[in-house]
Order: structure tokens, then C-alpha cells, then sequence
């Protein structure tokens, strides 16, 4: 969607953004991007002929719809790592069970877990206290700290180019079940985890204030 010009709101959540990306890597303090997307799944009706031999693969033009699933997308940009986790929904206390598996499984050491992720409603503090009990709720909380990206800004968060590429190497065929869903994406997941495939950002809070003057409030973006 389009930003709207001379905003003051996206350009803080933007800078705030691009400055977190700009720290350098600190394994007590990770940045951590978080997002989701729905999963259409379709099966085939009749079995698709196997690759072989001067022969591509075949499948019927004929499938099946059999719902949706969720996909919660975890990316640290710069440990070069990736989590992806599969649900029938995106609820609140969907999110906050995430918040509590970052928190216990995949960051246990560290002492602040600095987190981007978008605006959804469900992506709150809150959800963690209509999920779980208040101590085990402060306890998560306490380890997590919240960066959102502006509202029409979700490009700016870096898992949004993962969900690209899983969406080109891994979901771009029928898949027909939530069971199958989870085999593939954890396939592809640790793949590019063995092959610590990072993501290299590069557009800075100074690129952003010559690319994207228009954002600016009157003009401001180079009276630095």
C-alpha cells in the first residue's frame, strides 16, 4: 500500500526500523523479525505422474481445496537463522504461545529479545496476559521488546523476504494437508539454516531520508 506523505508516525517507526537493523550483531540483545501468512491448501485428484527420464512431472489440472493454514515466520537477519511453525489460526493466544516458544526454545539466554513485527491486533503484550497466567505472562514479557513497523510499511520488515523466497522454492506446488505443510517448510528450514543464509540490509535511515523526502514533514528529511 502507499504511505502517506509528510508523516511524521511512519517516518519515526520507519527510522526506528532501519536503526535497529544498523546495529551491529549482539547475541544477548538479537533483533528478531517476526510475521505470518495463511496457506491455502489443495490436493490433487488424481495422482501426478513422477519425473523421469525425458519425461517432466505431470499432475492433473483438477484439484482440491482443503482449507487454510497459518505460518508463523520467525527470522534473525543477522544470526542467520529462521524458525517457521504451522497452525490452524492466528489468534492472540496463537501469538502468544509464539512469544512464549522465542522466548523459552529458541532464545533462552538472552537478555532482551528486541522483536519487529506489524500492527496486527493480535500482536500485543496483552495477548500474553489473556493467554497465560500474570506471572508467566510478566516473565515473557519482560524478555521482549516491541518495534512495529509503520502502518503501510510492512516491507520493512526483513522476514517478509524470507516468506518470498519460501513462497518461490517451497509453496509454489499443491500441497493438501497441514501435516505435509509442516514436513516441507521444516525441510526448507533447515536447509537454509545449515546453509546460514542471512539477509543483508542495506537501506539506511540515511538512504531513507533522500530516497523518501516526500515521507517527511515539510520537507525535514535533510535538515540533519
Amino acid at each position: 500500500m502507499i504511505p502517506p506523505s509528510e508523516n511524521g508516525a511512519f517516518v519515526a517507526a520507519m527510522e526506528d526500523i532501519l536503526d535497529l537493523y544498523a546495529e551491529p550483531f549482539d547475541a544477548a540483545f538479537p533483533v528478531v523479525c517476526f510475521d505470518e501468512r495463511p496457506c491455502q491448501l489443495i490436493a490433487d485428484v488424481v495422482q501426478p505422474l513422477p519425473l523421469q527420464p525425458g519425461q517432466p512431472f505431470r499432475y492433473d489440472y483438477e484439484y482440491e481445496r482443503r482449507g487454510t493454514a497459518n505460518l508463523f515466520g520467525y527470522l534473525e537477519p543477522k544470526g542467520n537463522r529462521r524458525w517457521l511453525g504451522v497452525t490452524e489460526r492466528r489468534t492472540k493466544a496463537d501469538f502468544a504461545r509464539c512469544m512464549q516458544r522465542l522466548v523459552d526454545e529458541f532464545y533462552p539466554a538472552a537478555t532482551k529479545i528486541r522483536l519487529v513485527l506489524d500492527n496486527l491486533s493480535t500482536h500485543s503484550k496483552g495477548a500474553l496476559y489473556e493467554t497465560f497466567a500474570a506471572a508467566e505472562a510478566h516473565r515473557i514479557s519482560s524478555k521482549l521488546e516491541f518495534h512495529f513497523t509503520p502502518k503501510h510499511g510492512s516491507w520493512l520488515n526483513a522476514v517478509e523476504i524470507e516468506f518470498a523466497a519460501l513462497s518461490k522454492q517451497c509453496l509454489d506446488r499443491r500441497i493438501g494437508s497441514k501435516e505435509e505443510l509442516h514436513d516441507e517448510v521444516q525441510a526448507w528450514v533447515a536447509e537454509r539454516n545449515r546453509q546460514e543464509r542471512g539477509v543483508n540490509w542495506t537501506f539506511s535511515t540515511a538512504i531513507a531520508r533522500q530516497k523518501l523526502a516526500p515521507l517527511y514533514p515539510t520537507d525535514l528529511a535533510n535538515q540533519s
